[in-house]
């Protein structure tokens, strides 16, 4: 464990409004705990801050105690970043509030919030901003790492609705970062991670969507091969308001599913429609007819918050998880076969694989106008080993690898970093292609001794 003087310990825990954790405290064993339960770190600090003040004063006390420093949001992180052994821990999760904006059609977000919260503020004037699929994943990673979800083709990503952010800098400054002030930080945190400094505040533009068409449609594993095919060429061609993507699942072996197809493994397709609820039925009609009635079809009128959280109860904190991911450009018939191969061996009952549209109003940004350099594919895919069990933990490994892998052939080289373990350095550079070398250049003027390098870390540029 790191060796701190005792003196400055009691001047940091004096210094902060929330609460100092360290490793002899009763709190601590629940403080260090994650969402991926593989992750398994024990930090020598936890600071729960309450506010901006908070963060800043733990930035300085990282930076000049020369301690290794990771920024926990309110949510996920999968590859378990946020958290790290022997260093500081600070904590966003007590900075939650949501303010709207009506009027202008924004909401300013809180850096501890979770999308739940967001959706419940926004919802309330018929607003809304595209996020994940999850309600419990954290603003924070999800922001600053893109943002794909149930409405990336009607409003593009998280980071294309992203219009200010607020950031306590590794000096232990604060900045206002947007169009006009800090420009070239503000194209780097969309998307960069949280490469460049703890992130506050966030200010996003929201859009009129209050009941969607929404929820999954589920067929026998028979038919998932001429599903995808007709899923390939289908969704690129349909019109903005209309989203799906597409998975493998086993069925859950609870009510609502019917029994019939309860433990099995099926193709998914999660429908989004965001368009006139009165043209949904003629939309929906053809797709039903298809391929013979679908197993399950759960796909109606939804509030928008329940559509975001259709999936919280099944995948609650403290699962063991191993995914890795793949940009897509083409679902070819030799793909398709393996994904098939790999998806009548999924390993649990939770472990899946989702391909995410990215076409739409999301392909429709430039490659370099934010750090996400693959608006040119047409999914962000997703390997998922998932299950309670830590027993099985080498076996989820085992699986989601071999999946990658066998895919990756068929991939464009990167990954969404919110999609990835820590895979090194070489993967990172094929995430951001022709982004990394200028997003280098930021990070060497905004943080240059990398304090912030407890994520996809880019590296300052010498």
């Amino acid at each position: 464990m790191t060796n701190l003087q005792p003196a400055a310990l009691e001047t940091l825990r004096a210094n902060l409004r929330g609460r100092l954790i360290t490793a002899g405290d009763v709190e601590y064993e629940e403080a260090r705990q994650v969402y991926n339960a593989m992750i398994d770190k024990r930090p020598a600090l936890i600071a729960c801050c309450n506010d901006v003040a908070d963060v800043i004063t733990a930035v300085n006390f990282a930076r000049d105690q020369k301690l290794l420093l990771a920024v926990r949001g309110g949510g996920h992180n999968g590859g378990g970043l946020g958290i790290c052994d022997d260093g500081l821990v600070i904590d966003l999760s007590a900075m939650r509030g949501v303010h709207v904006d009506p009027k202008a059609r924004t909401a300013r977000v809180a850096g501890g919030c979770v999308w739940g919260d967001v959706d419940h503020a926004t919802h309330a004037y018929g607003l809304a901003t595209p996020t994940g699929i999850i309600s419990t994943t954290g603003v924070g990673g999800l922001t600053l790492g893109g943002g794909v979800g149930n409405l990336s083709r009607k409003c593009g990503l998280t980071i294309d609705n992203l219009l200010e952010v607020d950031l306590v800098l590794a000096d232990g400054s604060t900045v206002t970062a947007n169009a006009s002030e800090h420009p070239d930080l503000f194209w780097a945190v969309r998307g960069g991670g949280g490469n460049f400094g703890v992130v506050t505040s966030f200010l996003f533009r929201l859009h009129p969507i209050h009941t969607n068409y929404a929820g999954p449609m589920i067929w026998p594993m028979a038919r998932a091969k001429e599903i995808m095919q007709w899923y390939r060429e289908f969704l690129p061609s349909a019109p903005d308001d209309l989203n799906g993507w597409f998975g493998f699942v086993t069925v859950p072996s609870v009510a609502p599913f019917p029994e019939a197809a309860q433990g099995k493994k099926m193709a998914l397709i999660f429908w989004c429609y965001t368009g006139p609820l009165d043209k949904a039925e003629d939309i929906f009609q053809p797709i039903r007819t298809m391929f013979g009635p679908p197993a399950v079809d759960f796909v109606g009128p939804i509030l928008h918050p329940a559509m975001q959280s259709m999936f919280d109860a099944l995948y609650q904190p403290g699962l063991q998880w191993y995914w890795r991911g793949d940009y897509v450009k083409e679902l070819s018939d030799a793909a398709i076969d393996k994904h098939l191969e790999f998806a009548h061996e999924l390993p649990t009952p939770l472990s899946t694989m989702h391909l995410y549209p990215i076409d739409g109003a999301a392909g429709r940004v430039g490659d370099s106008d934010t750090p996400w350099a693959y608006r040119d594919a047409q999914w962000a895919g997703v390997f998922a080993g998932v299950d309670p069990d830590p027993a099985n933990a080498a076996k989820l490994r085992d699986w989601t690898v071999s999946y990658q892998q066998a895919l990756h052939p068929y991939s464009m080289g990167g990954s969404y970093i919110n999609f990835m373990m820590e895979e090194g350095q070489e993967r990172i550079r094929a995430t951001y292609r022709q982004n990394y070398d200028r997003l280098a250049m930021v990070k060497a003027k905004y943080d240059p001794e990398n304090l912030f390098r407890v994520n996809q870390n880019i590296k300052p540029a010498a």
